[in-house]
């Protein structure tokens, strides 16, 4: 898509923020590796951090098909860093798990967010659409330091990132159409929802991989934020 054409037709940014905004992977990594050292474990505590984030991932994506009530992110992630570490062989206490998931609120922001997300919004409303439960994005922001003009979870729609309702209920409360709306994110998959929604969509690759065969393609594809600053600022 043409960025005149984002520039012209949308009024808010709205990123995901673990992963996106914040160096989960780097992050977290470098939390588990002191930890992990301590427990005697062997292996690489990259891996440990990606077996998590997968783990995770699995079921969060179960609990949004059962169609039950929401379970909370913090919840979902002591499930996963408990089930890792009972595959991994290591030994823990719930106290444990319950320290390596605070985590997730004091990660700081990817380098060049900051000053990018600075000239974004000169131009637009910048929102965080995150599937973290209220209390975490909120603590979160003594560490990030980035004055969003809205952060909004999941929990208002009761289900997590993909399922198209949580994007439509963002698009409801920050009250602009689904279509004046940026989608930004990391991941591929959050990307695919919210361009079903009805949402543009910028996928940020900083990994350098294959966006993959899906009719909803990203309408920019760049490396960072500061080359997505760079193209519609």
């Amino acid at each position: 898509m043409n960025h005149d054409v984002i520039r012209d037709g949308v009024k808010v940014c709205m990123f995901d923020q673990y992963g996106t905004v914040v160096d989960m992977q780097g992050g977290l990594t470098a939390v588990a590796t002191p930890f992990l050292a301590r427990k005697g474990w062997k292996g690489k505590p990259d891996s440990f951090v990606t077996w998590w984030r997968r783990t995770h991932f699995e079921n969060s994506m179960i609990d949004a098909l059962l169609h039950r009530e929401h379970t909370p992110y913090r919840e979902i992630g002591h499930r996963a860093v408990a089930h890792v570490m009972d595959r991994a062989g290591i030994p823990y206490t719930m106290d444990e798990v319950r320290c390596l998931v605070a985590e997730i609120e004091k990660l700081k922001p990817f380098p060049e967010v900051p000053e990018a997300l600075a000239r974004l919004q000169s131009r637009y409303k910048l929102v965080v659409l995150s599937n973290g439960d209220p209390d975490m994005l909120e603590a979160a922001k003594a560490h990030h330091r980035i004055p969003f003009d809205r952060v909004i979870s999941v929990t208002e729609a009761s289900s997590f990132k993909p399922h198209v309702a949580t994007y439509a209920k963002a698009a409801e409360l920050v009250g602009v159409p689904v279509d004046q709306i940026l989608f930004v994110a990391n991941h591929a998959f959050d990307c695919i929802g919210a361009k079903s929604a009805g949402m543009r969509t910028a996928f940020i690759d900083r990994r350098g991989r294959p966006f993959g065969i899906t009719p909803h393609q990203p309408d920019i594809l760049v490396r960072t934020i500061g080359e997505l600053a760079d193209a519609i600022a």
